[in-house]
């Protein structure tokens, strides 16, 4: 133990002495900036690895077990490409992260959100119309489409992530600039139109608000008034109204909105404890729609059985479980809540698949992160994952010098 120090008396009449709570914060601050500038160095999570690795190899298997019959007469699948060139570039965004001061991200949270928000604008606008509705943003410079959606999820979380940090979560006011960021881009997804997305955007800001603060009666009715929003939407919008009619009644609808649920059943059904084995699905030849994208997870129940859908589901437990983990160790507000903000980025849309082609939740659209064909999931995702990554290799890194100091008689 340190020496106690001498404290002088405080001087009559005058202001008292700093407060010495003050003084740890400005020093851990210091200390998150110059682990920030040395956390490259650091050894990687390997929780995060490992389990990111298990899925995106996995995915890679199966990308190419359910394109191969779409092209017969070539011997690489063009999805499997595709899907390989999506992977190179989301670990070229990964490279990237893990270099980037965690400083950077704080100062460009809004700026990325404004672009963000204006790509889903020029997507109503000029955006590529595929079944009644807008979702992607063609770039003919680059020759391939965008969809804004996977961008402004992340840049939303990045942003109120930041806001939080950065502001007392308890008032109002912080409650209310985090819904101002949070409704216009869930508004623009609603015009496209895109409620599984908007609805996802929202309920991952939610989460943000409750891990960072805000008391939970506003929680509360904010979540009773976007329930009855969502009633409101779904009973206006048939194609929505169709859907929860699929969701609740797949059997009696078999042949119209029940048909994806019920092929995926058939898919989970046959597959059993063990799979009929890789490659011998049939349920992705000509019954089960996207088997590819939204439904890939019926795809591996088919194949490997229930064991492979263990792996796959126990993947994204060991993912989510390790990035908490680093959420909690972090000690910076801005870390703890960007650390929180990724692993929901990629847990939430896994559970919500998961749900939906085991028939908890109506059909959204969403893709399985790593797994699913979707170059725009693949490499955001593997972008949040390098943020993620770089949280966990800061914190070490600081914490480094801290347990070689402890460790000394």
């Amino acid at each position: 133990m340190r020496p106690p120090h001498r404290a002088s008396a405080p001087r009559r009449g005058g202001p008292p002495p700093p407060s010495r709570r003050k003084q740890p914060a400005r020093r851990r601050s210091r200390r998150s900036d110059s682990a920030s500038r040395a956390g490259g160095a650091a050894a990687l999570d390997g929780g995060l690895v490992a389990s990111a690795a298990l899925l995106a190899g996995l995915g890679v298997v199966m990308i190419y077990s359910t394109t191969a019959p779409l092209a017969m007469g070539s011997p690489v699948p063009p999805h499997l490409l595709r899907h390989l060139g999506a992977l190179g570039l989301g670990l070229v965004a990964l490279s990237v992260a893990l270099r980037l001061p965690l400083r950077l991200w704080q100062r460009l949270a809004l700026p990325l959100w404004a672009t963000a928000t204006l790509l889903l604008t020029a997507t109503l606008l000029v955006g590529v119309e595929a079944n009644g509705a807008r979702r992607w943003l063609a770039l003919p410079l680059l020759g391939v489409h965008l969809q804004p959606a996977e961008p402004a999820r992340f840049a939303t979380a990045l942003a109120v992530a930041a806001l939080l940090a950065g502001e007392r979560p308890s008032s109002r006011r912080t409650l209310a600039h985090c819904l101002l960021l949070a409704l216009p881009p869930a508004g623009l997804l609603l015009l496209q139109p895109d409620l599984g997305s908007a609805a996802l955007l929202l309920a991952l800001v939610g989460a943000l608000l409750f891990v960072g603060g805000v008391p939970l009666r506003r929680l509360g009715g904010l979540a009773a008034f976007g329930l009855l929003a969502l009633a409101a939407y779904i009973a206006a919008r048939p194609y929505a109204l169709a859907r929860w009619k699929g969701f609740l009644a797949p059997w009696q609808t078999a042949r119209d909105e029940g048909f994806q649920l019920v092929q995926s059943f058939v898919a989970f059904g046959r597959g059993g404890v063990l799979g009929v084995g890789l490659g011998d699905g049939r349920q992705k030849l000509a019954y089960l729609p996207e088997a590819h994208t939204d439904f890939i997870l019926s795809a591996v129940a088919e194949e490997l059985g229930l064991v492979g859908v263990l792996i796959v589901l126990g993947a994204f437990a060991a993912l989510t479980l390790a990035g908490l983990r680093v959420a909690r160790r972090a000690a910076d507000p801005f870390a703890q809540l960007l650390a929180f903000a990724m692993t929901a980025f990629i847990a939430l849309p896994a559970a919500v698949n998961a749900a939906v082609v085991m028939g908890v939740l109506p059909t959204t659209g969403f893709t399985l992160p790593f797994l699913s064909f979707g170059s725009n999931s693949l490499v955001v995702c593997t972008l949040a994952l390098g943020v993620l990554l770089r949280i966990a290799s800061v914190e070490a890194a600081a914490a480094g010098p801290l347990r070689r100091r402890r460790s000394r008689p």
